[in-house]
């Protein structure tokens, strides 16, 4: 990698959690504050909780609606292209998340009309024109870490070049400034790590949308 080349960071996420959401907005802020550039891509809650029988009821319902979203926008990359997706994403996120408005056909529309969409790409959100490739961005994220987690995956350089893949940070607030720079830092350094795999400790608080 050149001196001026950009670290790349490879971002799974589904629109549907608030916790990718949040992972997702301290990206975007390392970008302004290290020499990083975001690779946006889809995995699916829906897609990796099929065929679980042990999942309560309401997490079962948020299972049927999580499937619009994504395959909105795996249809905007395959008809638009791919750096369409963190756009869309943000544009579904803040709607979703920081409006509180959850999964619609009139949030998806929005989202759709704000970064320059055609409206009819809402007909995806019922259709499974695209479930397969779809299914192949959901594995080549899960595929690094394992079937045992959900989002975010995010995947940056190992010590040796080599993609090294994580799921998390779970943050909130998404660290700004320095506390975001900081942040990365460390990721970088843990994934630097021969054999490091996890780092955790009980959620005390939600997702704090800002």
């Amino acid at each position: 990698m050149s001196e001026n080349a950009k670290t790349p960071a490879d971002f799974w996420f589904d629109p549907l959690c608030p916790w990718a959401w949040m992972t997702s907005r301290w990206m975007l802020e390392v970008e302004k504050v290290r020499p990083v550039e975001v690779n946006w891509h889809v995995m699916s809650l829906a897609v990796l909780n099929e065929g679980r029988d042990d999942l309560p009821e309401q997490y079962r319902e948020a299972m049927k609606t999580a499937w619009g979203p994504v395959r909105v926008v795996i249809a905007a990359q395959q008809l638009h292209g791919e750096e369409i997706t963190g756009a869309l994403y943000t544009a579904l996120g803040t709607r979703i998340h920081n409006e509180g408005r959850g999964i619609t056909d009139e949030v998806i529309a929005e989202a759709l009309a704000e970064v320059g969409l055609p409206a009819e790409l809402l007909s995806y959100a019922t259709s499974d024109t695209y479930d397969k490739e779809l299914r192949a961005s959901h594995q080549s994220g899960i595929s690094l870490v394992g079937e045992d987690v959900g989002t975010p995956v995010i995947a940056v350089p190992g010590a040796d070049g080599q993609k090294v893949a994580f799921f998390g940070p779970v943050v909130t607030p998404a660290p700004k400034g320095e506390a975001a720079a900081r942040l990365w830092d460390g990721t970088l350094l843990v994934a630097s790590t021969p054999g490091f795999f996890e780092l955790k400790r009980t959620r005390t608080q939600g997702p704090i949308f800002d």
